[in-house]
């Protein structure tokens, strides 16, 4: 497995991973699913670990699946997308939603396929300025996955979502910004510094309530009102049990920076 197909740094609680394929637009290979799963486990079990950033080498974010990596040779068996999915991109969305941590992605370039839908699950998104997303699926007869289906229609609407599915056209990081699918646009000569700003501002806050919070609102998709008021009655007396907030509380009354202990 190369060992330089993801990039993983982590210093003073900020984890950076780096999709690191630049030659095919950092597409995914099977060796590179195993790399990032390999980096992800290693973030989840780090308690120094207070946010995750995720971006791409090169002059794309994540092209999706390099095709060169399926066999659809003529007169070849068909590929079973279906495993592939089960084995691969499902398990990472799921573990990009239930990190007890803030995840930022930086799109510094083209997002395309499930490099898009990987990008759009993630907490906060910042895009460059001539970055674009680009639901490519429907121009090999094939569905959006990686939660596309899902994460559209609730981001963008369902007239939106059922446009860029069906239509595969670019859509650009200011119209994406516009539409409400990612948190900010920004100049390309920024965007490092821009997500290194806001993953430093993350990593001193009160971690453990953020990841409360990321379990609200991801629940709020699915409870019914009373459901949810009961989920936030829950979640905010465990949140005002921890150390955080007594510390929080105590910072404010005595005008201070808090020092959080978070995650």
């Amino acid at each position: 497995m190369p060992e330089n197909s993801i990039l993983l740094e982590i210093d003073q609680g900020v984890a950076n991973i780096t999709l690191n394929r630049p030659q095919s637009l950092n597409s995914f290979n099977t060796e590179m699913h195993e790399a990032l799963r390999d980096a992800l486990e290693k973030v989840r079990s780090d308690d120094s670990v207070r946010v995750l950033v995720l971006t791409g080498a090169g002059r794309g974010f994540c092209a999706g699946q390099d095709l060169g990596d399926r066999n659809v040779a003529p007169g070849a068996d068909a590929p079973d997308l279906g495993h592939s999915i089960e084995t691969w991109y499902n398990p990472l969305i799921r573990t990009l939603k239930d990190l007890p941590i803030p995840v930022v992605c930086a799109v510094n370039g083209v997002a395309a396929g499930a490099g898009a839908n990987i990008a759009l699950s993630c907490d906060i998104v910042l895009a460059a300025r001539s970055a674009n997303f680009v639901q490519a699926f429907c121009k090999l007869g094939l569905v959006p996955d990686s939660g596309g289906t899902w994460i559209l229609p609730r981001l963008a609407g369902m007239a939106r979502a059922k446009g860029m599915a069906l239509l595969g056209e670019k859509l650009s990081a200011e119209q994406a910004e516009s539409w409400g699918l990612i948190w900010r646009c920004v100049g390309d000569e920024v965007l490092q510094d821009e997500t290194s700003k806001l993953a430093r501002h993350l990593a001193a806050q009160p971690t453990a309530g953020l990841a409360l919070i990321k379990q609200a609102l991801h629940a709020s998709t699915t409870n019914s009102w009373d459901e949810q008021l009961d989920l936030e009655r829950d979640l905010q007396r465990k949140a005002g049990q921890s150390e955080d907030y007594r510390e929080g509380v105590s910072a404010f009354m005595e005008k201070r920076q808090p020092r959080f202990k978070g995650r």
